[in-house]
Parts: structure tokens; C-alpha cells; sequence
């Protein structure tokens, strides 16, 4: 029998959780033999929705129609799939997974630890989202008791990566670029990226080299007014540096997938930087690295998961860093808290490993990071293959899809194979 599965996410949207949602329902729809899934689409902030209409957002429409005529009729549900931040968790089926992109700082809110705890499993993007979740503990008081005890996760809670994507037949992308050697930062400008920074410290460092930085933002969404305030934020950044030989780039508005990795293929980009205070998985870092481009970041968070191989060694530049209490203005309750720390790059290693990067690219260094960055993509494709990830995730649902009867001859099973 087909478990009924109500997958609700923003599966719709041009954001982080968005990617995620889409990677957790083509999963699901790799075995549609064990699951009957319905779609409740949610919003993300004041992100937009995707237009594309393939085949897949048209099997979206449908089973989105599905589910609504079958929430009418009075249907119901053997197990739901909430992607999205667990504060907003809830118990809305018999089996009830949690999926989130996890924590970018070293310490969730209880509000997460509650609602985890009303779950039956959790799956994060990360180790880094796993091991804070699992590393929190707040001391609370027994109301009934009055004794003193430790608040923590007590839900198993499992680690699924995003998959790597690959391109047959990328198109081509028109960057009218001055420089043959240019870097790109593809992030939102917000306070946890850093974007400011990464400005001042590339245009400081390169002023008298001819090098570009591309950078793919904007501040919620995709339009015209959006792109105004960037373009005058970005404005601001750079008018104290009138008289220099790099150049920057604002790139702004809606892309496709295969136009972002195009990105990463051009002959003219070269290497990726992020000097982001904290990452619950770092999707564009990933993205370039198994695209065979070299990456420029700090060792912490998310991104550990494949920026080092299996063996723990690095496969980019790394940037130093402290890690301080996250500033004033991104504390928010139930999410980042104030109490949290996250990595605050330090401004001469930033500079010297892009420096680093530009001379190994420039002088063709061989045995350097950015020579070995397209055997290191290739080896982080394989790693994060598709299939190897739709498994893990399907694996992580599976003690939840057998019936009773299913579980008493396992049981039995166990018990002969044990005699044995």
C-alpha cells in the first residue's frame, strides 16, 4: 500500500528553502511505487515564485489541484513532509517528518528543540545544522517536580545533502566582462553574507589589478525596484574607490538553474568567494565547486560537508576566521538568537587567499587549489550524485512505511537470522 504523503513546502519559490523543497519532492517522486504525494505549497518571505512552466511545475499544478479536492472530500493523510523552519513544525498526521536547511550560527532557539521534539524525525541539510541541533541544551525547571533539568532534542535526526546537478547543453550567458580573470559572489545582500565586506576587501586588494567581482543579489526580489536599491547600496560601496583598475559587477534578476551554472562555466569566471558568517549548506559555494571552480571561503558551517574530501583534506582557499556572537540587528526570536555565535572572517586572511587564488589562476600553478578544482568537481559530483542522494533520503523514511503486520514479520526475521 502507498502511504499518502502531504508534502508542504515552498516549493515554489526563488529561495534557499525553495531548492530545497524541489530536491526533497523529486526524491519523494523517485519512488512513486511507496508514496502518494500531495503538495501544500507555502510562501518564503517576500520571495518570488518560479514561472517556469515544465514538466515538472506542471505535475506540481496537479497535484496541488489533488490535494485540495482531497482535503474537501475529507481525506486524510498517513504521514506529512513540512520543509521549512521548525518553529512552524506541527503534528498534522499520524507520522510527521521535519525537514530543514538546520541553523547557520552554534546554538538553535528552544522553540526549535519544542517543536523537534513533537516530531518523529528530522533531516537537516548539514553536519554543521545536525550537530548544533543535537549540541543544544537549555537548563529548565520539571513544573510538576520543580527540579532542574536539561532542555535538549531527544528526535533522531538524520543528515541528507543537497545532490549535485549536471548540465548537458548549458546556454550561453551574455557577460559583457573587461577582464579575462573575474570572481563571483552569488548571495542576497544581507547582513550573514557579508556582501559589504566582500566588496571592500576585493576592491582594496586589487585596485591596481586588472580582475573583476561579479555579484548575483538583490535584497527579496527580482524586481525593477529591487534591483534601484541594490544598484545604490552597491553605489555607496564603491565610491571612496573612483581610481582603480578592478572592476565590479551587478548581475540582478531572475535566472534558471542551468543560466546560474552557466556562470560557473564561462570562460571569463574564474573562482567563487563567500565570506559568509555562517552556512546551513552553502548552495552556490557547492554549486561551484562541483563545477570545477576553485572557492574562496572559511572552514566552518555548512559547507564542510564537501568543501573538505572524505579524507578531511581542503579542496579550497581557505579564509580565517573568529567566531563572535552574531550582531544586534539578526537577532530573531525563534530563529537566530543572541546568545548564538557564527564566524566573522578575518580581513588580511580574506585578502591573502584571494590574492593566492588570482596568482595561481594567472600563472597556471600547477598542483595548485584552483588547478585541481575540476578533478576535485569531478570527484564532488560523484560523491553527490543524484541517485546516491534521493536514496538517503528515501532511506531516512523508510522505518516509517511499514505496517504493523510488516513490522511483526521483520520481527521475526530478526529473531531466526539471530538463531542462526
Amino acid at each position: 500500500m502507498k502511504k499518502k504523503i502531504l508534502f508542504k513546502a515552498p516549493v515554489l519559490t526563488r529561495s534557499g528553502y525553495g531548492e530545497q523543497s524541489r530536491f526533497a519532492l523529486r526524491s519523494l517522486r523517485s519512488r512513486e511505487d511507496i508514496f502518494d504525494i500531495y503538495i501544500q505549497p507555502l510562501q518564503w518571505g517576500a520571495t518570488s515564485w518560479i514561472n517556469t512552466m515544465d514538466e515538472e511545475r506542471l505535475w506540481i499544478d496537479q497535484v496541488i489541484e489533488k490535494t485540495i479536492a482531497f482535503i474537501q472530500q475529507g481525506g486524510k493523510f498517513d504521514m506529512s513532509f513540512q520543509v521549512t523552519i521548525p518553529n512552524e513544525w506541527e503534528k498534522i498526521a499520524p507520522i510527521n517528518i521535519g525537514y530543514t536547511a538546520g541553523i547557520e550560527t552554534t546554538k538553535v532557539a528552544h522553540q526549535w528543540i519544542d517543536r523537534g521534539n513533537i516530531m518523529d524525525k528530522i533531516i537537516v541539510v548539514s553536519n554543521h545544522s545536525k550537530n548544533t541541533f543535537k549540541d543544544t541544551v537549555y537548563q529548565a525547571v520539571n513544573e510538576e517536580t520543580k527540579e532542574q533539568i536539561e532542555f535538549q532534542l531527544k528526535t533522531e535526526i538524520d543528515v541528507v545533502n543537497y545532490p549535485a546537478k549536471q548540465y548537458n547543453n548549458l546556454p550561453e550567458i551574455e557577460l559583457e566582462l573587461k577582464h579575462d580573470i573575474n570572481f563571483v559572489s552569488i548571495a542576497q545582500l544581507g547582513p550573514r553574507k557579508n556582501l559589504p565586506n566582500t566588496v571592500k576587501w576585493f576592491v582594496e586588494e586589487f585596485k591596481d589589478d586588472e580582475i573583476g567581482l561579479i555579484l548575483k543579489t538583490n535584497l527579496a526580489k527580482n524586481c525593477h525596484m529591487d534591483r534601484l536599491n541594490v544598484f545604490n547600496q552597491l553605489t555607496g560601496m564603491l565610491s571612496n574607490y573612483k581610481d582603480r583598475k578592478c572592476s565590479v559587477y551587478l548581475l540582478h534578476g531572475d535566472m534558471e538553474d542551468d543560466e546560474v551554472h552557466s556562470i560557473y562555466n564561462h570562460d571569463k569566471v574564474k573562482a567563487l568567494v563567500s565570506l559568509a558568517h555562517g552556512e546551513g549548506f552553502g548552495l552556490p559555494i557547492f554549486e561551484a565547486t562541483y563545477s570545477g571552480m576553485p572557492v574562496i571561503c572559511n572552514g566552518w558551517s555548512g559547507q564542510c560537508d564537501f568543501i573538505y574530501d572524505e579524507e578531511g583534506t581542503a579542496g579550497f582557499y581557505s579564509v580565517s576566521y573568529d567566531m563572535n556572537q552574531v550582531q544586534p540587528e539578526v537577532v530573531w526570536d525563534g530563529v537566530l538568537i543572541k546568545e548564538s555565535m557564527w564566524a566573522y572572517s578575518r580581513e588580511h586572511s580574506a585578502k591573502k587567499q584571494m590574492r593566492e587564488c588570482y596568482n595561481d589562476i594567472k600563472d597556471q600553478k600547477e598542483g595548485s587549489i584552483a588547478l585541481n578544482s575540476k578533478s576535485f568537481g569531478v570527484y564532488t559530483q560523484e560523491r553527490f550524485s543524484k541517485d546516491k542522494q534521493y536514496e538517503k533520503m528515501v532511506n531516512a523514511l523508510l522505518p516509517f512505511l511499514d505496517s504493523e503486520e510488516d513490522k511483526k514479520w521483520r520481527d521475526v526475521l530478526d529473531q531466526v537470522v539471530e538463531y542462526e
